[in-house]
Protein backbone atom coordinates (compact mmCIF):
# COMPACT_ATOMS: atom_id res chain seq x y z
CA UNK A 1 0.00 0.00 0.00
CA UNK A 2 1.26 3.24 -1.01
CA UNK A 3 1.20 6.30 1.32
CA UNK A 4 0.65 10.15 -0.20
CA UNK A 5 2.46 13.21 1.01
CA UNK A 6 0.93 15.74 -0.93
CA UNK A 7 3.07 18.33 0.04
CA UNK A 8 5.90 16.28 -1.73
CA UNK A 9 4.12 17.40 -4.81
CA UNK A 10 6.14 19.19 -7.77
CA UNK A 11 9.34 19.51 -5.13
CA UNK A 12 12.67 18.56 -6.92
CA UNK A 13 14.16 15.73 -5.16
CA UNK A 14 17.45 13.51 -6.14
CA UNK A 15 17.69 10.18 -5.63
CA UNK A 16 21.12 8.52 -5.92
CA UNK A 17 20.85 5.01 -7.47
CA UNK A 18 17.89 5.01 -8.44
CA UNK A 19 18.11 2.69 -11.67
CA UNK A 20 17.91 -0.51 -9.53
CA UNK A 21 16.20 -1.59 -6.27
CA UNK A 22 15.61 0.48 -3.72
CA UNK A 23 16.29 3.60 -5.23
CA UNK A 24 14.01 2.69 -7.85
CA UNK A 25 11.54 1.65 -5.81
CA UNK A 26 11.83 5.07 -3.52
CA UNK A 27 11.89 7.00 -7.42
CA UNK A 28 8.29 5.41 -8.06
CA UNK A 29 7.09 6.06 -5.18
CA UNK A 30 7.70 9.67 -5.05
CA UNK A 31 6.64 9.99 -9.06
CA UNK A 32 3.11 8.73 -7.20
CA UNK A 33 3.46 12.14 -5.04
CA UNK A 34 3.82 13.75 -8.17
CA UNK A 35 7.28 14.99 -7.28
CA UNK A 36 9.99 16.13 -9.61
CA UNK A 37 12.19 13.12 -9.42
CA UNK A 38 15.87 13.83 -10.44
CA UNK A 39 17.51 10.21 -10.85
CA UNK A 40 21.47 9.95 -10.62
CA UNK A 41 22.95 7.32 -12.68
CA UNK A 42 26.05 6.43 -13.64
CA UNK A 43 27.15 7.61 -17.10
CA UNK A 44 26.25 4.28 -19.55
CA UNK A 45 23.34 3.19 -17.99
CA UNK A 46 20.27 2.80 -19.75
CA UNK A 47 17.54 2.40 -17.41
CA UNK A 48 16.16 5.94 -17.51
CA UNK A 49 14.03 5.83 -20.44
CA UNK A 50 11.87 3.09 -18.59
CA UNK A 51 11.90 4.24 -15.26
CA UNK A 52 10.47 8.19 -16.55
CA UNK A 53 7.61 6.73 -18.22
CA UNK A 54 6.37 4.99 -15.12
CA UNK A 55 7.44 8.16 -12.70
CA UNK A 56 5.46 10.08 -15.39
CA UNK A 57 2.40 7.61 -15.74
CA UNK A 58 2.10 7.94 -11.95
CA UNK A 59 1.92 11.71 -11.95
CA UNK A 60 5.40 13.20 -11.43
CA UNK A 61 7.89 14.44 -13.37
CA UNK A 62 11.33 12.70 -14.11
CA UNK A 63 14.75 14.06 -15.17
CA UNK A 64 18.39 12.37 -15.25
CA UNK A 65 22.12 13.58 -14.11
CA UNK A 66 24.51 11.46 -14.63
CA UNK A 67 27.84 10.76 -12.43
CA UNK A 68 29.95 8.90 -10.74
CA UNK A 69 30.28 9.03 -6.68
CA UNK A 70 33.61 9.19 -6.90
CA UNK A 71 33.97 12.05 -9.23
CA UNK A 72 34.03 14.85 -7.45
CA UNK A 73 34.29 17.19 -10.53
CA UNK A 74 31.47 15.36 -12.43
CA UNK A 75 29.07 15.62 -9.13
CA UNK A 76 29.24 19.50 -9.21
CA UNK A 77 29.05 19.65 -12.51
CA UNK A 78 26.10 18.07 -13.19
CA UNK A 79 24.28 19.33 -10.32
CA UNK A 80 25.29 23.07 -10.77
CA UNK A 81 23.71 22.22 -13.99
CA UNK A 82 20.58 21.12 -13.16
CA UNK A 83 19.88 23.73 -10.61
CA UNK A 84 21.02 26.54 -13.53
CA UNK A 85 17.85 25.22 -15.57
CA UNK A 86 15.37 23.84 -13.34
CA UNK A 87 16.10 25.26 -9.58
CA UNK A 88 17.44 24.50 -6.31
CA UNK A 89 16.70 20.80 -5.40
CA UNK A 90 14.72 20.58 -2.25
CA UNK A 91 14.98 16.91 -0.74
CA UNK A 92 17.90 14.71 -0.96
CA UNK A 93 17.96 11.00 -0.87
CA UNK A 94 21.84 9.25 -0.81
CA UNK A 95 21.02 5.76 -1.66
CA UNK A 96 23.72 4.63 -3.60
CA UNK A 97 25.59 1.89 -2.68
CA UNK A 98 27.82 -1.36 -3.29
CA UNK A 99 28.86 -4.12 -1.54
CA UNK A 100 31.89 -6.90 -2.28
CA UNK A 101 31.07 -9.64 0.52
CA UNK A 102 34.70 -10.53 0.96
CA UNK A 103 36.65 -11.58 4.03
CA UNK A 104 38.76 -9.11 5.64
CA UNK A 105 41.84 -11.33 4.89
CA UNK A 106 40.74 -11.41 1.14
CA UNK A 107 39.52 -7.36 0.94
CA UNK A 108 42.13 -5.75 -1.72
CA UNK A 109 43.01 -2.37 -0.82
CA UNK A 110 41.24 -1.19 -4.15
CA UNK A 111 37.87 -2.67 -2.73
CA UNK A 112 38.03 -0.78 0.53
CA UNK A 113 38.36 2.23 -1.36
CA UNK A 114 35.80 1.64 -4.34
CA UNK A 115 33.37 1.26 -1.43
CA UNK A 116 34.01 3.84 1.21
CA UNK A 117 34.25 6.18 -2.18
CA UNK A 118 30.53 5.08 -3.50
CA UNK A 119 28.84 4.84 0.04
CA UNK A 120 29.96 7.66 2.40
CA UNK A 121 32.61 9.69 0.25
CA UNK A 122 29.85 10.20 -2.48
CA UNK A 123 27.17 11.35 -0.04
CA UNK A 124 28.97 13.34 1.63
CA UNK A 125 30.03 15.21 -1.83
CA UNK A 126 26.58 15.05 -3.54
CA UNK A 127 25.06 16.71 0.04
CA UNK A 128 27.87 19.50 0.27
CA UNK A 129 27.48 20.49 -3.25
CA UNK A 130 23.49 20.76 -2.15
CA UNK A 131 23.98 22.38 0.60
CA UNK A 132 24.56 25.89 -0.09
CA UNK A 133 21.31 25.56 -2.14
CA UNK A 134 19.13 24.00 0.15
CA UNK A 135 20.08 27.23 2.53
CA UNK A 136 18.18 28.98 -0.20
CA UNK A 137 15.12 26.36 -0.26
CA UNK A 138 12.20 25.81 2.56
CA UNK A 139 11.62 22.48 4.35
CA UNK A 140 14.27 20.63 3.27
CA UNK A 141 14.89 16.93 4.04
CA UNK A 142 17.85 14.42 3.22
CA UNK A 143 17.44 10.94 3.71
CA UNK A 144 20.67 8.81 3.82
CA UNK A 145 20.36 5.06 3.52
CA UNK A 146 22.52 3.50 5.74
CA UNK A 147 22.16 -0.53 6.68
CA UNK A 148 21.33 -2.55 9.70
CA UNK A 149 24.66 -3.54 8.90
CA UNK A 150 25.84 -0.25 9.86
CA UNK A 151 24.92 -0.99 13.38
CA UNK A 152 25.32 -4.60 14.30
CA UNK A 153 28.13 -6.01 11.77
CA UNK A 154 28.30 -8.82 9.33
CA UNK A 155 31.05 -11.16 8.86
CA UNK A 156 32.63 -10.84 4.88
CA UNK A 157 30.76 -7.07 4.78
CA UNK A 158 33.49 -5.02 7.25
CA UNK A 159 33.86 -2.46 4.65
CA UNK A 160 30.24 -2.01 3.92
CA UNK A 161 29.28 -2.18 7.26
CA UNK A 162 32.15 0.94 8.31
CA UNK A 163 30.53 2.93 5.22
CA UNK A 164 27.37 2.72 6.37
CA UNK A 165 27.97 2.85 10.24
CA UNK A 166 30.18 6.32 8.41
CA UNK A 167 26.97 7.50 6.87
CA UNK A 168 24.99 7.59 10.55
CA UNK A 169 27.62 9.68 12.15
CA UNK A 170 27.81 11.83 8.82
CA UNK A 171 23.70 11.96 9.59
CA UNK A 172 24.25 12.75 13.01
CA UNK A 173 26.37 15.68 12.62
CA UNK A 174 24.83 17.34 9.73
CA UNK A 175 21.78 17.60 11.23
CA UNK A 176 23.28 18.99 14.01
CA UNK A 177 25.32 21.54 12.08
CA UNK A 178 22.30 22.42 9.65
CA UNK A 179 18.56 22.02 11.75
CA UNK A 180 18.95 25.96 12.44
CA UNK A 181 18.84 26.60 8.74
CA UNK A 182 15.44 24.80 8.65
CA UNK A 183 17.46 21.16 6.93
CA UNK A 184 17.19 18.51 8.47
CA UNK A 185 18.87 15.02 7.85
CA UNK A 186 17.95 11.57 8.88
CA UNK A 187 19.30 7.71 8.38
CA UNK A 188 17.36 4.81 7.73
CA UNK A 189 18.59 1.05 8.29
CA UNK A 190 17.10 -1.34 5.94
CA UNK A 191 17.18 -4.86 6.87
CA UNK A 192 17.05 -7.98 4.73
CA UNK A 193 14.76 -6.18 1.85
CA UNK A 194 13.51 -8.94 -0.89
CA UNK A 195 15.45 -7.15 -4.16
CA UNK A 196 16.83 -8.25 -7.34
CA UNK A 197 19.81 -8.89 -5.66
CA UNK A 198 18.13 -11.45 -3.09
CA UNK A 199 16.36 -13.06 -5.72
CA UNK A 200 19.50 -14.89 -6.60
CA UNK A 201 19.67 -16.27 -3.35
CA UNK A 202 19.43 -19.72 -2.43
CA UNK A 203 16.10 -20.60 -1.08
CA UNK A 204 18.33 -22.03 2.24
CA UNK A 205 20.32 -18.98 2.48
CA UNK A 206 17.34 -17.03 2.95
CA UNK A 207 15.25 -19.60 5.36
CA UNK A 208 18.63 -18.72 7.47
CA UNK A 209 18.43 -15.01 6.63
CA UNK A 210 14.59 -15.24 7.93
CA UNK A 211 14.76 -17.01 10.82
CA UNK A 212 16.68 -14.77 12.73
CA UNK A 213 14.12 -11.89 11.68
CA UNK A 214 11.09 -11.40 14.51
CA UNK A 215 8.71 -11.08 11.58
CA UNK A 216 9.98 -14.10 9.23
CA UNK A 217 10.02 -12.58 6.50
CA UNK A 218 11.69 -10.36 3.91
CA UNK A 219 10.88 -6.39 3.59
CA UNK A 220 9.25 -4.72 0.97
CA UNK A 221 10.83 -2.05 -1.24
CA UNK A 222 7.12 -0.33 -0.97
CA UNK A 223 7.80 -0.49 2.85
CA UNK A 224 11.20 1.65 2.40
CA UNK A 225 10.20 3.78 -0.05
CA UNK A 226 6.93 4.74 2.63
CA UNK A 227 8.91 5.44 5.59
CA UNK A 228 11.41 7.91 2.98
CA UNK A 229 8.43 9.74 1.52
CA UNK A 230 7.32 10.44 5.05
CA UNK A 231 11.06 11.40 6.00
CA UNK A 232 11.19 14.12 2.79
CA UNK A 233 7.59 15.30 3.91
CA UNK A 234 6.70 18.05 6.27
CA UNK A 235 4.93 14.98 7.85
CA UNK A 236 8.08 14.18 9.80
CA UNK A 237 9.18 18.03 10.29
CA UNK A 238 10.40 17.59 14.04
CA UNK A 239 12.30 14.62 13.29
CA UNK A 240 15.87 15.29 12.56
CA UNK A 241 19.18 13.39 13.05
CA UNK A 242 17.52 10.20 13.59
CA UNK A 243 18.60 6.98 12.85
CA UNK A 244 15.15 4.72 12.06
CA UNK A 245 15.58 0.81 11.97
CA UNK A 246 13.60 -1.06 9.14
CA UNK A 247 14.51 -4.66 9.54
CA UNK A 248 11.55 -6.69 10.89
CA UNK A 249 13.14 -6.49 15.05
CA UNK A 250 16.53 -7.94 13.35
CA UNK A 251 18.23 -5.69 15.11
CA UNK A 252 16.75 -5.00 19.06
Amino acid sequence: MSVIFNDLENKKILVTGANRGIGREIALHLGEQKAHVICSMRPGRDAFTMLQKEIENAGGKASKVEFSLNDSKAIKEELEKFIKEFGPIEGLVNNAGISKDTLVLRLKEEEIDEIIDINLKGAMLVTQVLTRHFLKATNVSIVNVSSVVGLMGNPAQTAYAASKAGLIGFTKSYAKELSSRNIRCNAICPGFIKSDMTDVLDDKIKETYMSQIPLKRMGEGREISNLVSFLLSTASSYITGEVIKIDGGLYI
